[in-house]
């Protein structure tokens, strides 16, 4: 199937952690909820680090049942950044000019916090523009959108965190890859999150494989890639335009209003935000479908 658009829409204008779910204390939803539609983001290694804020209580954020598994890698990033500061850089794959990433894990202990839609600020996010929605809009992402990230395994954009360096797939010392340590306790709690509503996946490889849905799940799952289409007729992933893309969709999404119920409904809204969207035959049961959308320029 094929669906063309006119091109892409312009963007508008210390205290120690505390431990201990906290279900609904934070207004936002979480496992088992009923959400129509489900928006899945990659996290950016850009972030915001602010300049106060309580510092992280685990038991706040959304899907109290990962935070064993948050502690744990809480633990092992905040041990390896602060007594082996030189080995953290090779683990992160940091530079020796990013000495500050370091110092930054090493005191995420303490460090202030803030929501997560204000402390990811790369390509997708400056896209996005939280702050510039209206209430409306704003509350709907707030109700749609999950952010993969490799230290909270998943995340409401209202989730107050701290600005922090891990990558999808990073070994830190003694436990396994972060994605394959998320893998189980993700399993649980996104596909009680997922509900019976449609999935769009816009996440990124590294983060995509923390996560896979399966049966009735992936189902209703469209994963949505990105292409620019060439001079010479050509597509291929570009970064930039990828993220960007993203994040001007998901922003005319949320201020539509738009609650697509199946793929096709995705397809048409994005036809309507301005792009050319090319949806991949219907897979075998079990399997997500494809969607290809297909930009020229910024």
């Amino acid at each position: 199937m094929h669906r063309q658009g006119t091109g892409l829409l312009p963007t508008r204008p210390p205290p120690a952690i505390k431990l201990g779910a906290r279900p609904g204390c934070t207004g936002r939803p979480g496992v088992g909820e009923d959400q129509r539609v489900l928006v899945l983001l990659p996290p950016s290694e850009g972030k915001s680090s602010p300049v106060r804020g309580a510092p992280l209580d685990l038991g706040s954020l959304s899907f109290p049942e990962l935070t064993a598994t948050r502690e744990c890698l809480l633990d092992a990033l905040v041990a390896l950044a602060r007594h082996t500061p030189a080995k953290a850089l090779t683990v992160l794959g940091l530079s020796p000019g990013q000495t500050e990433e370091v110092v930054r894990d090493a005191n995420l202990d303490t460090a202030p916090t803030a929501p997560a839609g204000r402390i990811y600020s790369g390509v997708l996010y400056d896209a996005l523009d939280l702050a510039s929605l209206e209430t409306g809009a704003r509350r709907r992402a707030q109700r749609s959108v999950i952010i993969s990230s490799a230290l909270f395994g998943a995340l409401r954009l209202g989730d107050r965190i701290p600005a922090y360096r891990l990558s999808a797939g990073t070994n830190l010392p003694g436990i396994a890859t972060s994605s394959s340590l998320w893998r189980d306790p993700l399993a649980a709690a996104m596909s009680a999150a997922a509900s019976k509503g449609l999935v769009v996946d816009l996440r990124s490889g590294s983060y995509a494989s923390m996560w896979k849905p399966t049966g009735d799940v992936a189902s209703r799952t469209v994963v949505v890639s990105v292409l620019q289409l060439m001079p010479d007729g050509s597509r291929k992933v570009v970064s930039h335009f990828n993220k960007a893309t993203k994040g001007r969709l998901v922003r005319q999404w949320m201020v539509d209003g738009s609650d697509p119920r199946d793929a096709d409904d995705l397809a048409d809204a994005c036809e309507q935000a301005g792009v050319i969207a090319e949806l991949g035959p219907k897979p075998a049961k079990g399997l997500a479908r494809k969607l290809d959308v297909i930009v020229s320029d910024l």
